[in-house]
């Protein structure tokens, strides 16, 4: 039975990454004012920027519907396929309940609870990319990613909490006064859930070089096949520097990849958040 590997597009994995790896993407929706667009597919974080500065307001995003689901699901079945599915946390979306819905009245789909979110979710994406083209069962991918989501390490700093008090998730007095102070919050995934942990200070490239040395000094225990570097349009030389830093200070990663999240998390963060995502090892 061939296998295909399928995920919503909060994973933010780059199209060469999909198409060396043959995994296909279902979008979320994002709404700006009346218009409606695709993650990752017909709209530029760029524009996200450009309605927030023009409007004051937040896009809308929109976790994909069960009849969505359905008609993808059908589709690669029919075409002989056995379907893994990924998605982003389901504390952040209900995509993972509908997909789970969608799944049950297709058959031959299996949906896993990345419970993650942006390369976070790819790297559990990518593992079950690498164990479908390995010829391993599908009840095998579901275990072996399903335990590896406790091992994924996502966290990401952000330069300003203005997207967050738009949208609800800090108050208006608490972004003043990160503002004011030059606070820069990490905000880490753990147990499915975003949770801020570590207060950071001064210029948001300052934060990012001890940010990244925070998350990877010393360390034993991570596995380096490889770590990715998301950000929402970050300059590039600063990108740059992360990736030396990187080298530094936890040299050996197979590959050290740049993306930019997509639409939907960068409707939630906003510009200038950046953060290093690797796994770490199974040592049972």
């Amino acid at each position: 039975m061939k296998i295909k590997i399928t995920s919503d597009s909060t994973c933010d994995l780059s199209k060469d990454i999909l198409e060396a790896w043959d995994i296909s993407i279902i979008p979320l929706s994002v709404t700006l004012g009346s218009d409606v667009f695709r993650d990752g597919e017909d709209m530029a974080v760029e524009d996200i920027y450009r309605y927030v500065d023009r409007t004051g307001c937040l896009p809308k995003t929109s976790a994909v519907n069960i009849e969505d689901y359905r008609q993808i699901f059908r589709y690669w079945t029919s075409q002989g396929y056995e379907v893994v599915h990924f998605n982003i946390s389901a504390d952040f979306s209900s995509s993972y309940r509908n997909a789970c819905l969608a799944a049950e009245a297709v058959g031959s789909v299996r949906v896993v609870d990345s419970r993650n979110l942006s390369t976070g979710q790819g790297l559990v994406v990518l593992r079950a990319a690498e164990l479908a083209r390995e010829g391993r069962a599908t009840e095998d991918i579901c275990r072996i990613c399903s335990e590896m989501t406790g091992r994924v390490e996502a966290s990401f700093v952000i330069d300003s909490l203005e997207y967050l008090q738009k949208g609800g998730r800090c108050t208006a007095l608490a972004a003043f006064g990160a503002n004011l102070l030059k606070l820069k919050p990490c905000i880490e995934v753990i147990d499915g859930k975003m949770t801020p942990t570590k207060k950071y200070r001064g210029t948001f490239e300052k934060v990012i070089q001890h940010y990244v040395e925070d998350r990877l000094s010393g360390r034993d225990d991570i596995d380096k096949t490889r770590i990715f570097i998301t950000h929402t349009r970050c300059d590039e030389a600063l990108a740059a520097a992360v990736r030396d830093t990187i080298n530094r200070v936890c040299p050996g990663f197979g590959e050290i990849i740049e993306t930019t999240a997509g639409s939907t998390i960068t409707s939630h963060c906003g510009p200038n958040t950046l953060g290093v995502l690797f796994v770490r090892r199974d040592n049972g």
